[in-house]
């Protein structure tokens, strides 16, 4: 398996100065329960991004560090290349435990923002934004969203200002 090098040196110099800032049409969940989203989530679709281009079968899997930080592991098959890339992350909260607002870190002591600002009531599928428009994922427990489900989250992602016209669905 390889890193994810690229995301690395991305995350580096984006969170670099440490862009833990949100955009302003985006506010977090809350209430937050981290223990109801721990586990693995599939991505249904995301906005492009070097250190992901080219990967399919891509999953971020969360569980709880000793020190109560999150160990983030994303995931994803890299068809090129013929093999798994993957990269291992820390996430703490930004402003409490109760709201969906955290920090990652893929690369030392550089943290960028991770806020889920929708989230079904089941814990079934997330909206989530990095520190500007230019970060947006969703995530699900499956590997498939029904069609009107995906047109709800697009329509919301579109009313907090993304493009959701460069949406990119990686297959599973």
């Amino acid at each position: 398996m390889t890193k994810f090098k690229s995301l690395v040196a991305l995350f580096g110099a984006v969170f670099l100065f440490g862009c833990t800032g949100k955009p302003q049409s985006v506010e977090p969940v809350t209430p937050f329960n981290l223990d109801r989203y721990l586990g693995t989530w599939y991505e249904i679709a995301r906005l492009d991004h070097s250190f992901e281009r080219g990967l399919n079968q891509i999953t971020a899997t969360y569980s709880l560090n000793e020190d109560g930080s999150v160990k983030v592991l994303n995931r994803g098959w890299n068809e090129e290349k013929g093999e798994w890339s993957e990269a291992i992350g820390k996430a703490k909260f930004v402003d409490g435990n109760n709201l969906g607002h955290l920090k990652v870190s893929f690369f030392g002591p550089f943290y960028g923002s991770y806020i889920v600002f929708h989230l079904e009531p089941d814990y079934s599928t997330a909206l989530i934004s990095g520190p500007n428009l230019d970060y947006f994922w969703i995530l699900s427990r499956s590997s498939s969203i029904p069609q009107e489900k995906m047109e709800q989250y697009r329509q919301i992602a579109q009313q907090a200002g993304f493009d959701t016209n460069q949406l990119i669905y990686p297959t599973h």
